[in-house]
């Protein structure tokens, strides 16, 4: 297959300490299993696709991990991972940082998962 500009991507790649815990979370926002086995995952939620890798012994208030997920409803994003338990604050994982005009020129928030990760929910402009 020839790689065209329409079907290249980057793919963020994560830690979990736990696979079935981070499936779990991420099931309950509305990501699907596309793949797993022991060294493995990938789970998807219509055009976004998170691969993680197996991190049993991440100290999650130290991780430095971060992506970004840009939707064209920042909103209904938001309000899935509240439906799914995950609570607005400041310490603590899971945690939700709210939806807001960003200085930077866009709408996001934050989430940071069970495993330190944190990920920028950013509203897609263009």
């Amino acid at each position: 297959m020839v790689s065209t500009p329409g079907n290249d991507r980057a793919v963020p790649n994560l830690p979990s300490r736990d696979f079935d815990a981070t499936e779990a979370f991420y099931t309950a926002v509305g990501f699907e299993r596309v793949f797993r086995d022991a060294g493995w995952m990938i789970l998807t939620r219509g055009g976004l696709q998170l691969e993680f890798f197996p991190a049993p012994d991440l100290d999650p208030y130290s991780s430095s991990f971060m992506c970004s997920l840009r939707v064209a409803d920042v909103d209904a994003l938001y309000a899935a991972i509240r439906r799914a338990g995950v609570t607005e604050g400041t310490v603590g994982m899971p945690r939700l940082h709210p939806v807001r005009m960003q200085e930077w020129g866009l709408r996001a928030g934050y989430l940071v998962d069970l495993d330190g990760t944190q990920i920028a929910l950013i509203e897609q402009r263009f």
